[in-house]
């Protein structure tokens, strides 16, 4: 009779921001094909159910919570709500992101400053909300979605997106220093995924898109679930437990971080 495997990572809880669609709803699928609980959200309460209805499908536990990440100061309230559903808090993604792509003369200071908000800024305030909760648990992990432009040698139209996305790998960074002992760690992933904004823009682009594809090694854009979210699965789990503040290209091999 062959061994049921291991589920390593069952029981506990995740937190996963923007995980209505795309790369967060992947990650959320993933963690819960393996047994965690997942508190959903983001600001369209129909995507939410629908990705809480998919995680059921897996066997897992979620529910959904409405939540605008550039509200920074309703932040603190609904981590307080998640650890009050399920009891805990051991794995906090910060992967929702609203902002402005574009020439740096074309974007206004409000545009700009919208990729702070909801990136940087909003993932300090979970880290620092969540933080007593994954101490607790003596072995928890933050997750903060990056991006490889942030080390495109051409960075023309992203100036704003890898600026915001570099704060928040070197936020990434300082936290998994200074929370260490704490035992939490701390990691950033950048990866391509075909998320719902990425598919528009392939089948909207096509001869860019080829190019694009061209320019990844392994030749094709990442799954959300299969590539994206198990590759999260793993940096979480116990394998990776000494790997703390690192930011880990999941792009096919595209960029260079040095």
């Amino acid at each position: 009779m062959n061994a049921v495997p291991s589920r390593p990572l069952a029981g506990r809880v995740a937190l996963v921001t923007g995980a209505g669609q795309g790369v967060g709803q992947g990650i959320a699928l993933a963690l819960a094909g393996e047994g965690v609980a997942i508190a959903v959200l983001g600001r369209t309460e129909s995507k939410l159910e629908e990705t809480c209805r998919l995680i059921g499908e897996r066997g897992a536990e979620a529910a959904a919570f409405a939540c605008d990440v550039s509200d920074t100061e309703a932040i603190p309230g609904v981590v307080e709500a998640v650890v009050e559903r399920f009891g805990r808090l051991d794995i906090l993604v910060n992967n929702a992101w609203a902002g402005a792509h574009g020439p740096l003369l074309e974007l206004s200071d409000r545009a700009f400053q919208k990729g702070y908000r909801t990136g940087p800024f909003a993932a300090f305030s979970f880290m620092k909300a969540a933080h007593p909760h994954l101490k607790a648990t003596g072995d928890a992990s933050i997750v903060n979605l990056v991006t490889s432009a942030m080390v495109r040698w051409d960075a023309r139209t992203y100036g704003a997106y890898a600026s915001a996305k570099m704060a928040l790998k070197s936020l990434s960074r300082t936290a998994a220093v200074e929370w260490a002992p704490d035992g939490i760690r701390v990691n950033a992933i950048a990866p391509h995924a075909l998320s719902p904004g990425l598919k528009w823009w392939t089948e909207t682009n096509p001869e860019e898109a080829e190019e694009f594809v061209a320019s990844i090694p392994m030749k094709r854009i990442g799954d959300c679930e299969d590539d994206i979210g198990r590759a999260v699965v793993a940096l979480v789990g116990p394998d990776m437990r000494y790997l703390t503040g690192a930011t880990i290209p999941l792009d096919g091999g595209q960029a260079f971080f040095g």
